[in-house]
Protein backbone atom coordinates (compact mmCIF):
# COMPACT_ATOMS: atom_id res chain seq x y z
CA UNK A 1 0.00 0.00 0.00
CA UNK A 2 1.62 3.19 -1.17
CA UNK A 3 -0.41 6.27 -0.29
CA UNK A 4 1.17 9.65 -0.95
CA UNK A 5 2.30 11.41 2.22
CA UNK A 6 1.18 8.60 4.54
CA UNK A 7 3.47 6.19 6.39
CA UNK A 8 2.03 2.70 6.06
CA UNK A 9 3.15 0.47 8.92
CA UNK A 10 2.93 -3.29 8.41
CA UNK A 11 1.38 -4.83 11.54
CA UNK A 12 3.74 -7.77 11.58
CA UNK A 13 1.83 -9.96 14.04
CA UNK A 14 0.28 -11.52 10.93
CA UNK A 15 3.66 -12.50 9.44
CA UNK A 16 6.72 -14.53 10.33
CA UNK A 17 10.30 -13.42 9.58
CA UNK A 18 10.45 -15.11 6.17
CA UNK A 19 7.25 -13.41 5.08
CA UNK A 20 8.58 -10.10 6.41
CA UNK A 21 11.67 -10.50 4.21
CA UNK A 22 9.43 -10.95 1.19
CA UNK A 23 7.39 -7.89 2.17
CA UNK A 24 10.60 -5.87 2.54
CA UNK A 25 11.54 -6.86 -1.02
CA UNK A 26 8.14 -5.50 -2.10
CA UNK A 27 8.91 -2.16 -0.47
CA UNK A 28 7.68 -2.52 3.12
CA UNK A 29 10.05 -0.48 5.31
CA UNK A 30 7.95 0.28 8.41
CA UNK A 31 7.04 -2.54 10.78
CA UNK A 32 4.67 -2.41 13.76
CA UNK A 33 4.48 -5.02 16.50
CA UNK A 34 1.96 -5.48 19.32
CA UNK A 35 3.92 -7.71 21.68
CA UNK A 36 7.38 -7.02 23.03
CA UNK A 37 8.68 -10.61 22.91
CA UNK A 38 7.50 -11.12 19.33
CA UNK A 39 9.05 -7.83 18.30
CA UNK A 40 12.44 -8.53 19.86
CA UNK A 41 12.57 -11.96 18.24
CA UNK A 42 11.71 -10.55 14.81
CA UNK A 43 14.19 -7.71 15.25
CA UNK A 44 16.93 -10.28 15.77
CA UNK A 45 15.77 -12.38 12.83
CA UNK A 46 15.56 -9.34 10.54
CA UNK A 47 18.54 -7.40 11.87
CA UNK A 48 20.16 -7.25 8.42
CA UNK A 49 17.22 -5.28 6.99
CA UNK A 50 17.03 -1.47 7.45
CA UNK A 51 13.52 -1.51 8.89
CA UNK A 52 11.87 1.21 10.97
CA UNK A 53 10.25 -0.34 14.05
CA UNK A 54 7.05 0.98 15.60
CA UNK A 55 5.63 -0.45 18.83
CA UNK A 56 1.84 -0.32 18.41
CA UNK A 57 0.50 -2.48 21.26
CA UNK A 58 -0.25 -1.80 24.90
CA UNK A 59 3.11 -1.46 26.67
CA UNK A 60 3.55 -2.79 30.20
CA UNK A 61 6.08 -0.87 32.29
CA UNK A 62 7.99 -4.06 33.16
CA UNK A 63 8.76 -4.58 29.44
CA UNK A 64 10.16 -1.09 28.79
CA UNK A 65 13.78 -1.75 29.75
CA UNK A 66 14.37 -4.50 27.18
CA UNK A 67 12.80 -2.74 24.19
CA UNK A 68 12.77 1.04 24.50
CA UNK A 69 16.22 1.61 22.99
CA UNK A 70 15.52 -0.67 20.05
CA UNK A 71 12.36 0.92 18.65
CA UNK A 72 12.07 3.97 16.44
CA UNK A 73 8.55 5.03 17.49
CA UNK A 74 6.11 4.29 20.31
CA UNK A 75 2.43 4.69 19.39
CA UNK A 76 0.84 3.85 22.75
CA UNK A 77 1.99 6.27 25.45
CA UNK A 78 -1.06 6.44 27.70
CA UNK A 79 -0.01 7.09 31.31
CA UNK A 80 2.56 8.94 33.39
CA UNK A 81 3.90 5.76 35.01
CA UNK A 82 4.91 4.57 31.53
CA UNK A 83 6.56 7.92 30.78
CA UNK A 84 8.53 7.67 34.04
CA UNK A 85 9.78 4.21 33.12
CA UNK A 86 10.77 5.31 29.61
CA UNK A 87 12.63 8.26 31.11
CA UNK A 88 14.50 5.88 33.41
CA UNK A 89 15.70 3.45 30.74
CA UNK A 90 15.87 5.39 27.46
CA UNK A 91 19.37 6.33 26.35
CA UNK A 92 18.06 8.74 23.71
CA UNK A 93 14.92 10.71 22.90
CA UNK A 94 12.01 8.43 21.91
CA UNK A 95 9.40 9.84 19.51
CA UNK A 96 5.98 9.00 20.99
CA UNK A 97 2.32 9.19 20.06
CA UNK A 98 -0.14 9.70 22.90
CA UNK A 99 -2.90 7.11 22.70
CA UNK A 100 -6.35 8.69 23.04
CA UNK A 101 -9.50 6.68 23.72
CA UNK A 102 -12.23 8.24 21.58
CA UNK A 103 -14.76 5.39 21.37
CA UNK A 104 -15.74 5.15 25.06
CA UNK A 105 -14.71 1.50 25.22
CA UNK A 106 -13.34 0.56 28.63
CA UNK A 107 -11.31 -2.36 27.26
CA UNK A 108 -9.26 0.02 25.08
CA UNK A 109 -6.29 1.89 26.49
CA UNK A 110 -5.77 5.59 26.05
CA UNK A 111 -6.31 8.95 27.67
CA UNK A 112 -9.66 10.65 27.54
CA UNK A 113 -9.53 13.96 25.66
CA UNK A 114 -10.38 15.94 28.80
CA UNK A 115 -7.18 14.66 30.45
CA UNK A 116 -4.83 15.71 27.63
CA UNK A 117 -4.07 19.23 28.91
CA UNK A 118 -2.79 17.91 32.23
CA UNK A 119 -0.92 15.00 30.64
CA UNK A 120 0.88 17.23 28.13
CA UNK A 121 1.83 19.57 30.94
CA UNK A 122 3.27 16.76 33.06
CA UNK A 123 5.07 15.09 30.16
CA UNK A 124 7.25 18.17 29.59
CA UNK A 125 9.53 17.20 32.47
CA UNK A 126 10.65 14.00 30.70
CA UNK A 127 13.41 14.95 28.30
CA UNK A 128 13.71 11.44 26.81
CA UNK A 129 10.18 11.68 25.40
CA UNK A 130 9.19 13.68 22.34
CA UNK A 131 5.46 13.90 21.70
CA UNK A 132 4.97 13.90 17.93
CA UNK A 133 1.26 13.13 17.62
CA UNK A 134 -1.82 11.27 18.76
CA UNK A 135 -2.96 7.71 18.13
CA UNK A 136 -6.43 6.19 18.33
CA UNK A 137 -8.40 3.14 17.29
CA UNK A 138 -11.80 3.02 15.65
CA UNK A 139 -14.73 1.02 16.95
CA UNK A 140 -15.09 -2.45 15.48
CA UNK A 141 -17.89 -2.71 12.95
CA UNK A 142 -19.19 0.78 13.74
CA UNK A 143 -18.45 3.14 10.85
CA UNK A 144 -20.16 6.14 12.46
CA UNK A 145 -18.31 5.86 15.78
CA UNK A 146 -15.02 5.28 13.95
CA UNK A 147 -15.60 8.28 11.70
CA UNK A 148 -16.32 10.45 14.73
CA UNK A 149 -13.24 9.17 16.61
CA UNK A 150 -10.91 9.87 13.67
CA UNK A 151 -12.46 13.31 13.14
CA UNK A 152 -11.86 14.20 16.80
CA UNK A 153 -8.26 12.93 16.69
CA UNK A 154 -7.58 15.12 13.67
CA UNK A 155 -9.05 18.11 15.51
CA UNK A 156 -6.98 17.36 18.63
CA UNK A 157 -3.76 17.14 16.61
CA UNK A 158 -4.57 20.51 15.06
CA UNK A 159 -5.48 22.04 18.41
CA UNK A 160 -2.25 20.91 20.07
CA UNK A 161 -0.19 21.62 16.92
CA UNK A 162 1.14 18.07 16.64
CA UNK A 163 2.14 16.94 13.15
CA UNK A 164 1.22 13.24 13.23
CA UNK A 165 -1.99 11.21 13.49
CA UNK A 166 -1.69 7.43 13.88
CA UNK A 167 -5.08 5.98 12.98
CA UNK A 168 -6.55 3.54 10.52
CA UNK A 169 -6.19 -0.22 10.13
CA UNK A 170 -7.07 -2.67 7.36
CA UNK A 171 -10.83 -2.36 7.91
CA UNK A 172 -11.09 1.43 8.39
CA UNK A 173 -8.08 3.03 6.69
CA UNK A 174 -10.26 4.83 4.13
CA UNK A 175 -12.06 6.67 6.94
CA UNK A 176 -8.67 7.55 8.46
CA UNK A 177 -7.42 8.96 5.15
CA UNK A 178 -10.47 11.22 5.04
CA UNK A 179 -9.41 12.67 8.41
CA UNK A 180 -5.75 13.30 7.49
CA UNK A 181 -4.06 10.28 9.05
CA UNK A 182 -0.27 10.30 8.68
CA UNK A 183 0.37 6.74 9.93
CA UNK A 184 -1.75 3.72 8.98
CA UNK A 185 -1.30 0.45 10.91
CA UNK A 186 -2.16 -2.21 8.31
CA UNK A 187 -2.00 -5.98 8.76
CA UNK A 188 -4.20 -8.29 6.70
CA UNK A 189 -4.11 -6.10 3.58
CA UNK A 190 -0.41 -6.88 3.18
CA UNK A 191 -1.21 -10.57 2.67
CA UNK A 192 -2.12 -9.72 -0.92
CA UNK A 193 1.54 -8.84 -1.59
CA UNK A 194 2.60 -12.37 -0.68
CA UNK A 195 0.32 -14.15 -3.16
Amino acid sequence: MDIQGVTTICASKYFDAEQMKKLYQKGVLHVGENRVQDMLRKMDELKDLPLTWHFIGHLQTNKVKEMINRIDYLHTLDRISLAETIQKYATRVVPCFIQVNLTDESQKSGLLPENLDQFLLEIKKYDKIEIIGFMTMGKDEDVEKTDEAFKVLDELATKYQLPYRSMGMSNDYEIALKHHTTHLRIGRKFKDLLD
